[in-house]
């Protein structure tokens, strides 16, 4: 307390104080950051509006926790987001922003790279790498709570994401910053095809959706994102050396899930009776493999247009 106490007066007297104060929020679990976390909220959050999802359920409201709940972690909370597009990975990732800073993505704290905007060009990984250095530095010595969140890591160019490798272990030290107390979220659809490959053996066994267990895809999902050319990860250090804490497989969705979002979109417009509009859009959808018609080829990802085309 009286530490505390000393440093705040610091801030008011000296004329260094925003130097003071900077070097205090690197130590410090919030000060300017307003990083207010609320992991029942993301809990609830995650079991209302996530739909077919009980493995991203489970794994990002555990290791959240666990992060949370840790005043002096080892080292970073690193996750991976990998699944079909449209399984929710981009509406997790929202629920992340908002339920840890209260404002989604707008949060100066809060931070997203987008390969196709950031990284454009494969034959510039060098000056990418420097930069990324330097912008995740700058802004841990900000904030040593913030939060990366890097999409579409299938575009990103092989080695740009390497140079985080000193921030993501328990072992380096970077001067001026608590990198320990930062979340990194991977997000991309590299392994969809293991993913689907063991949703559709489980259905096809006549087995529930909720017996698919991590195991089942944890190691498998790890070799693809690492051996995939068109990975981001593509024999990444940061997957050899096991920084990602975990890999969180998003299920492919059936037309009941689909149908879930359909009726989800339309509550939000105050049109929850529209029965007919729910069973349209789940038909008009299209459904893989061609025998069976399990999955939607595009999960919820076009439900917004559809329903527009049958209001």
């Amino acid at each position: 307390m009286l530490t505390t106490l000393s440093v705040q007066l610091l801030f008011l007297f000296n004329p260094v104080n925003s130097v003071l104060q900077q070097l205090y929020c690197t130590i410090a679990d919030s000060c300017n950051c307003d990083f207010k976390p609320n992991i029942k909220d993301l809990e609830w959050d995650l079991y209302r509006n996530l739909y077919g999802q009980h493995l991203v359920q489970d794994i990002v409201s555990e290791e959240m926790a666990r992060f949370l709940q840790n005043k002096n972690p080892d080292r970073p909370l690193v996750l991976s987001f990998n699944g079909p597009s449209g399984t929710g990975k981009t509406l997790v990732s929202s629920m992340l922003g908002n339920h840890l800073y209260g404002s989604a993505m707008s949060s100066p704290y809060v931070h997203q790279f987008v390969p196709t905007l950031h990284f454009p060009l494969p034959d510039r990984v060098k000056q990418y790498r420097e930069d990324l250095k330097s912008w995740v530095q700058g802004n841990l010595t900000e904030c040593a709570r913030s939060v990366f969140f890097f999409d579409e890591m299938e575009k990103m160019p092989p080695g740009v994401v390497d140079v985080l490798e000193p921030f993501l272990g328990p072992s380096h030290v970077v001067f001026r910053t608590n990198y320990r107390k930062a979340i990194y979220v991977f997000i991309g659809t590299t392994g969809e095809e293991v993913i689907t490959r063991v949703a559709l053996e489980n259905r096809q066994a006549g087995r529930d959706r909720e017996e698919i267990k991590l195991h089942d895809l944890q190691e498998a999902l790890t070799q693809t994102v690492h051996n995939s050319s068109t990975s981001g990860f593509f024999n990444s250090s940061i997957i050899q050396q096991r920084l990602i804490t975990r890999f969180v497989p998003f299920l492919p969705l059936s037309r009941h899930h689909v149908e879930r979002c359909v009726r989800s979109q339309l509550c939000s417009q105050g049109l929850c009776s529209r029965d007919d509009i729910v069973e349209a859009v789940g038909g008009a959808m299209t459904y893989t493999p061609f025998q069976g018609h399990y999955f939607s080829s595009t999960g919820c990802k076009a439900v917004t247009a559809k329903i527009n085309l049958f209001l």
